[in-house]
């Protein structure tokens, strides 16, 4: 895909909500794209729904280059028990979410015959993974994208910049600060053991400092490049896509 993806004003997805039943049965063969994140603390100066905003941004923007694509509404809530401790964390828990997910495809292949689902939290990745693997058992044909993600762990500067591109107004900039900056490997143990709050008293994961904008809607193009090269391989292209505006 070129450089034409690097268009950072916001798009206008076509969405499964919007439809009326009537609508909905003549996209029997749309990909229903659904994002998936999670309603967690991200530090003292991102919103809780960071992890939400990046999938959902995905998923409009993937609808935006693909005609077959319909986005469904995101899923706000994920697992996310390592966040316990912080104040507005709201977790289902790895089990709650498997069942969600499982049964929210096997609805939506009754209409839809490609489900996507796209995923911006780590905490989601061990339910989502058995969810895969017992639809795509049954025949169903759904896909799961976990972006080529490379950067600070939780809120650092890599999510900051990108929420600055998405909605800066709502990025308290004033207010972050560094967290534990060791990486993963390091982290890990500690992390199984006793979650983020027993290695970050403000819930950050890497250093916010330096993000900017620019540096987060290079990011989002980068993913969405990705993702648009994935569902490519996964699901080739029939009809023509669409050229963002320039």
């Amino acid at each position: 895909m070129s450089e034409s993806v690097a268009d950072h004003s916001p798009v206008a997805a076509a969405t499964v909500a919007d439809l009326t039943w009537p609508e909905a049965a003549r996209r029997t063969d749309a990909i229903l794209a659904v994002a998936l994140g999670a309603t967690e603390q991200h530090g003292p100066h991102l919103p809780l729904s960071t992890d939400t905003d990046i999938a959902a941004a995905l998923c409009a923007r993937l609808a935006a280059l693909r005609p077959d694509v319909l986005v469904a509404p995101a899923i706000p809530y994920g697992a996310s028990g390592e966040h316990a401790g912080f104040p507005g964390t709201l977790s289902i828990g790895q089990a709650a979410l498997e069942l969600l997910i499982v049964e929210l495809c096997r609805s939506a292949t009754d209409t839809f015959g490609r489900v996507l689902l796209v995923n911006w939290h780590g905490g989601n990745l061990e339910p989502l993974r058995r969810a895969k693997t017992l639809l795509r058992g049954e025949s169903r044909d759904v896909r799961v994208y976990l972006p080529p993600y490379q950067g600070d762990l939780h809120a650092g500067r890599a999510e900051t910049a990108v929420q600055l591109a998405l909605t800066p107004d709502r990025v308290r900039l004033d207010r972050a600060e560094a967290g534990d900056t060791r990486p993963l490997a390091q982290l890990l143990p500690l992390l199984r053991a006793g979650g983020v709050r027993s290695v970050s008293a403000n819930g950050v994961l890497g250093d916010p400092a330096g993000a900017h904008a620019e540096e987060g809607a290079a990011l989002l193009d980068h993913l969405t490049t990705d993702l648009l090269d994935r569902t490519r391989l996964w699901w080739p292209v029939t009809s023509p896509e669409r050229t963002p505006r320039p």
